[in-house]
């Protein structure tokens, strides 16, 4: 594998504006229209994939392993929510990122979120083969 140069302390954000589509109501892990927790984990996801993305050898990619969050704070519709993601520990292929994200007014979630590094042709022919044989 051609190393990638992923260093600890590498960091980025993305930021939306919480609408209709993106609330619990909407995507149906609840009844409040508010920022839905799936959402808020994807931005999370988002940040982390934009800290390390650039930084990847020709042919790789990262696939999210393991998320470890709280969402401690409700988000109307209409506020912006801005996510952030730092790697914290680079580990072989194993990238370790602290996440969190902060509305207009408060941290809204945090916690950890695991990448590993993959070799995009050889991962994409484990899913074919896992497509053929099902």
């Amino acid at each position: 594998m051609t190393k990638s140069q992923i260093e600890v302390g590498m960091t980025a954000s993305t930021e939306i504006v919480v609408g209709t589509r993106d609330t619990a109501h909407h995507v149906g892990s609840g009844r409040i229209k508010v920022l839905a927790t799936p959402v808020m984990v994807m931005l999370l996801e988002e940040a982390a994939l934009n800290a390390v993305e650039n930084h990847l050898a020709p042919g790789q990619q990262t696939v999210g392993t393991q998320l470890n969050i709280s969402h401690i704070a409700a988000t109307p519709v209409g506020m912006s929510v801005v996510a952030h993601a730092e790697v914290i520990q680079v580990d072989g292929r194993k990238l370790i990122f602290r996440v969190w994200a902060e509305d207009e007014k408060e941290r809204i979630g945090e916690g950890t979120h695991e990448r590993i590094i993959v070799e995009l042709e050889r991962f994409d022919k484990r899913i074919s083969l896992k497509a053929k044989e099902r």
